[in-house]
């Protein structure tokens, strides 16, 4: 049974839990601990996954420090529309270093749940410097493609890239499945969407993506990325599709 992922962990405050349960430097009392996991165990079920009771700590932590949030820099090269719509942009990302999971689960959505219970653990303390690293988005699934273009290969690379401050000295991580590496600068072509990112809504985004595209040489064929912002439980929530050009 898969865990649940990053998408969940935004908006709770929002939805079910009171204003003081979020950004409170304070532990939370019992009845709030429990209501907030009980919280995660019926958006888990939803998502036939499982939460299970060695996740409060993060959780907590993690709503606690949810609306402090570092975006990922990039710098815009083109952006292309139509009629007012986004068809695709073009970004350049920078080097820099990330924490990253690899799971081989029999489906995607799956796989980046589980992988992201292994980076909410080392967010939350489970690293050499025993303390809350902070959160960075977005958090980026690479997905490579099977010969035909219609199925996923199963091993799936979640990654989240460092805070700022971690970046010069990264702690290490506990959980020997983590590993901190470092990325050189990335080239993407990218189209947002809203709403799930389970292997069937991510498969015909791809597809549309590259309708738009044309089939262009200048971008990988075998292997995209999806970017991941919101929660489930924000309406029409935002995802992106990044497509990784072959150069700079």
């Amino acid at each position: 049974m898969a865990l649940i992922s990053l998408e969940d962990l935004d908006g709770l405050d929002d939805e079910q839990l009171d204003d003081d349960i979020t950004d409170n430097p304070e532990p939370m009392d019992e009845e709030n601990a429990d209501r907030l996991l009980a919280h995660w165990q019926e958006v888990g079920r939803g998502h036939q996954v499982s939460v299970p009771q060695e996740m409060t700590g993060p959780i907590q932590e993690m709503t606690r420090n949810s609306q402090q949030r570092e975006a990922l820099p990039f710098s815009p090269v083109t952006r292309h529309e139509k009629m007012g719509e986004v068809l695709y942009e073009e970004r350049v990302y920078p080097a820099g270093k990330w924490a990253c999971v690899t799971q081989t689960e029999d489906l995607y959505e799956q796989s980046i749940s589980m992988a992201f219970m292994k980076l909410m653990r080392f967010i939350c303390k489970e690293n050499s410097a025993g303390q809350y690293l902070g959160m960075t988005v977005p958090v980026v699934s690479s997905v490579h493609m099977m010969e035909d273009g219609n199925v996923f290969r199963k091993d799936v690379l979640t990654a989240f890239f460092l805070p700022t401050e971690f970046q010069s000295a990264p702690p290490t991580p506990t959980d020997p499945d983590i590993v901190i590496v470092h990325r050189e600068p990335i080239r993407v072509v990218t189209r947002p969407f809203f709403g799930t990112t389970n292997e069937e809504t991510v498969l015909r985004q791809v597809h549309q993506l590259w309708e738009i595209l044309g089939g262009r040489d200048d971008v990988r064929n075998d292997t995209f990325m999806v970017a991941v912002y919101e929660n489930p439980g924000v309406p029409h929530r935002r995802n992106e599709i990044w497509f990784i050009r072959r150069n700079l």
